[in-house]
């Protein structure tokens, strides 16, 4: 384990002297690596905070620029950075908070012929992508690549966040929920509004990607209750916070007692 130099000690020192933390769980955070899908919304402020918390790397995959309409929420990016590609500008962020955290740029779109191999280069993947077929393509592919996910979602004025460790077993024995066992099946296409469509509140990509950047770095140092098999949901309008049992899906054709997903071909086949 990389130990700390006296200037990452002392960028630290918050972190160091809480005792669920500590140069152990800062020792962590540094020899972590983390996988963030999007640098848009929610990435923004998970990227953020986990560059902030000395997160050793960072890899970020986005195949889109920076436009205009962006900044409103995506407070990662800059006016000076219109058009530039999204992985691009955030990685100059990125440095301009931390030096010290090594960046990999994945200019592209996650699919299945390069997820697992993606996937499979970190030690957690945080979710913060905007439409359902790389939320199902991430959830399966951290699944077989037994991968932590950290998965986060916003609407106009709410959002949800849970963690889905899907290859493990709960201490009952049972396997762990992931997102099939939430939402089995996509909604019909043109059934769900995306943000350009129906408009979304900036502030509110900032209070879940917080959260979403909390839980990664909460199963990095392994420190307070894990989300596994809970899923919060933030009310804005209301300013209320509901928290949800999920369980795992035994009819789940990922992970239930037949499972008819053995690889990534199924994605292949709808295409």
């Amino acid at each position: 384990m990389s130990s700390l130099s006296g200037e990452e000690i002392e960028r630290y020192k918050r972190h160091i002297i809480l005792k669920q933390v500590g140069i152990q769980g800062q020792q962590k955070l540094k020899n972590a690596k983390v996988l963030v899908i999007g640098a848009g919304g929610l990435g923004s402020p998970v990227l953020l905070y986990l560059a902030a918390a000395g997160v050793g790397t960072l890899g970020i995959i986005d195949d889109d620029i920076v436009s205009l309409s962006n900044l409103q929420r995506q407070v990662l990016h800059d006016t000076d950075k219109l058009n530039q590609p999204k992985t691009t500008s955030a990685k100059a962020r990125i440095h301009d908070i931390n030096p010290h955290v090594n960046v990999i740029e994945h200019e592209m779109r996650l699919t299945p012929d390069n997820a697992l191999d993606i996937i499979s280069k970190y030690d957690i993947v945080a979710d913060g992508s905007d439409n359902f077929e790389t939320r199902y393509l991430v959830n399966d592919a951290c699944f077989f690549a037994q991968k932590p996910l950290v998965f986060a979602a916003i609407g106009p004025f709410d959002g949800h966040i849970t963690t889905f460790r899907a290859a493990q077993k709960n201490e009952q024995g049972t396997p762990n929920p992931n997102y099939r066992c939430i939402f089995p099946k996509a909604p019909p296409p043109g059934t769900v509004a995306n943000c350009s469509e129906v408009g979304v509140l900036g502030a509110i990509a900032g209070v879940v990607g917080t959260l979403q950047a909390t839980e990664v770095i909460k199963e990095i140092t392994n420190i307070g209750q894990s989300l596994v098999g809970r899923l919060v949901i933030y009310d804005a309008l209301n300013c209320e916070f509901q928290t949800v049992k999920i369980v795992w899906d035994p009819n789940n054709p990922l992970s239930g007692k037949t499972p008819s997903f053995t690889d990534l071909s199924h994605f292949k086949e709808k295409a």
